[in-house]
């Protein structure tokens, strides 16, 4: 990807984009923490531009590294964090238009872009490829962007999650593809004007942002014509509401499934040690015979619409075949920690009812009879609570449930963090399942150190800080080795 021409458009339907000078190259990031931001920053320090930051939230061990590479990184929000001749402000959708320092770069005329718009801009000087979808996000995109670097291709990449083989979430590449985790968030997405996207599957969630199914299949409906008529649309074909969105593209449709029929699909599924094997057809004739180095049926379908939109994009079979092979997948999916008193750990970042019940049959599959422990983090009250239902049906395959305080995310602060969550433990234990509160997470830590046993699994899961608990597990496990 070249340094970034921002030549705005305007229409009568979008919000006006501040105009950016040719020559932009500084940039100051709000809330740089955020999955998306801190891939954001990587790419611009590999575009060579300046970046500062600043988040309530500590650094990671990633965005220490980028410090550096010449990352400014402040701690809170406050406007002298602001440099006064940046080019640009950028902020992630969880940073409101209170913030001192939005409301300082406004004061100065300074160019204040949403984290999607920005991405936007940057889309507009190569050939954009857009992964939407209510699941799997992350997952596809990081397996497009490897598929496409093992073809020589050289992509530039913004993803959601930081890939376990890079140890980074965002790069430039040499070539004018640009791969972007594309999401649905306040309509975030359509501010990409994509060659090639894909919608992965559509499910009910943002409570606090669509009040319907309807409202949310209108936005990818919208997403779908936002795609270039000349570009490429793939589609879940076993997604009754995606298929329905896809009927707006003015672009080519192709579609994919575990099943006959589609445009893509797998079939002839085999479990292997590190995941599973499965044959890939494009229409009636066999494509390649795939094996992917992720456990569950659920990454078939992601290697599966990675694989189809990597060839149309220019990836060969070879290519596919050897990256999704040697894949190792991304941070917070199904992460097999380590061990602690023979314990095994794992993290995942599920946080929906959906990606709940895949990730315990994922396990369930993988560790047999061994019993099962599930710390549960709820992610957002509004989720929660709108979803109780099929939150409180998903645990089946887990022998103990533990669930902590609803991590609040964009939501204030209340006693609804512990009373919807509360009110899970309870709907759970209510369908004969073996489920408890714990009113903090040193609460499930404690719980966990008093009864779990060696030969156990437990499995953090949660889009929050639930993953707190794996590190204190991995402190004493490191305390223990230094010891000895």
């Amino acid at each position: 990807m070249t340094s970034p021409q921002f030549i705005t458009k305007r229409s009568q339907t979008a919000p006006r984009v501040p105009r950016l000078s040719p020559d932009a190259s500084t940039a100051h990031l709000i809330g740089v923490c955020g999955s998306g931001m801190r891939a954001l920053a990587e790419l611009l320090i590999g575009l060579g531009w300046q970046v500062t930051g600043s988040d309530l939230t500590a650094p990671s061990s990633t965005l220490r590294a980028m410090q550096k590479r010449g990352l400014r990184f402040h701690r809170g929000h406050d406007d002298r964090f602001l440099p006064r001749d940046v080019d640009v402000v950028v902020h992630s959708p969880a940073v409101g238009a209170a913030n001192p320092e939005r409301q300082l770069a406004h004061r100065l005329r300074i160019p204040v872009l949403s984290y999607s718009k920005m991405l936007g801009l940057l889309m507009e000087n190569g050939v954009g490829v857009a992964i939407a979808g209510t699941h799997g996000k992350s997952t596809t995109t990081a397996m497009v962007a490897a598929i496409l670097t093992e073809a020589g291709l050289s992509p530039s990449a913004v993803i959601g999650a930081e890939l376990k083989d890079r140890k980074v979430s965002g790069w430039v590449g040499k070539g004018d593809l640009f791969v972007v985790e594309s999401c649905e968030y306040q309509n975030s997405f359509l501010d990409l004007k994509p060659q090639y996207a894909c919608i992965l599957g559509i499910e009910p969630d943002h409570f606090d942002c669509f009040a319907s199914l309807d409202d949310l299949i209108e936005a990818f409906a919208r997403f779908s014509g936002q795609v270039a008529s000349d570009g490429l649309l793939l589609v879940n074909g076993d997604c009754t509401e995606s298929m329905a969105a896809a009927q707006r593209a003015e672009s080519s449709v192709v579609t994919f499934s575990r099943h006959p029929g589609a445009d893509w699909w797998a079939a002839d599924l085999r479990s292997t040690d590190a995941g599973t094997r499965f044959r890939v057809f494009r229409r009636e004739d066999f494509f390649a015979e795939i094996e992917v180095a992720l456990p569950g049926e659920h990454n078939v379908t992601n290697a599966l619409a990675a694989i189809a939109m990597s060839h149309h994009a220019g990836a060969s079979v070879e290519a596919i075949r050897e990256c999704l092979w040697q894949f190792t997948g991304i941070q917070r999916r199904f992460d097999h920690i380590g061990s602690w008193r023979g314990v095994t750990l794992i993290d995942d970042y599920a946080h929906h009812p959906t990606a709940v019940a895949a990730t315990l049959q994922t396990a369930r599959a993988k560790f047999g009879r061994r019993r099962i422990w599930c710390a549960f983090q709820p992610h957002q009250s509004s989720r929660t609570a709108a979803l109780m239902s099929e939150f409180s049906a998903s645990f089946g395959n887990a022998d103990e449930i533990l669930i902590a305080p609803t991590f609040a995310a964009r939501e204030s602060t209340g006693d609804e963090l512990e009373t919807t969550a509360e009110q899970l433990a309870c709907e759970i234990a209510g369908g004969g399942k073996s489920a408890r509160f714990c009113g903090s997470l040193d609460r499930v830590v404690a719980t966990l150190d008093d009864e779990a046993q060696p030969g156990d699994v437990l499995i953090t899961m949660g889009a929050g800080d639930i993953n707190r608990v794996q590190n204190e597990f991995t402190r004493r496990l490191q305390r223990h080795h230094t010891s000895r």
